[in-house]
């Protein structure tokens, strides 16, 4: 994972993480792998931004019930990434 671009998948938009951007917190979806340092490095990188804290949480996926067998499937288990910039810092990508 040399590239910052492996470690920051995606944004993640949802209620919950438009609320945070009041208090100047990104999320994103990141590399299971990925380490709070690396993704500091990366977010710094790829958006040209200060980053003052990066809080991560892994989200188990979720068991999903298949209708015509009697089998259960599963969504993927997600690495999320609650960075937090530092005052005057802002990612455009959210605003649009």
């Amino acid at each position: 994972m040399t590239d910052p671009r492996d470690v920051v998948i995606e944004p993640i938009v949802s209620e919950k993480t438009y609320m945070l951007l009041d208090q100047n917190t990104y999320t994103f979806r990141v590399h299971p792998d990925a380490t709070k340092p690396q993704i500091r490095e990366a977010v710094e990188s790829v958006f040209d931004v200060t980053v003052l804290k990066v809080n991560t949480a892994n989200r188990k996926g979720k068991r999903k019930r298949n209708r015509k067998n009697p089998t259960f499937g599963s969504r993927p288990d997600v690495k999320r990434a609650y960075v937090t910039l530092a005052e005057g810092d802002s990612i455009e990508l959210f605003e649009a």
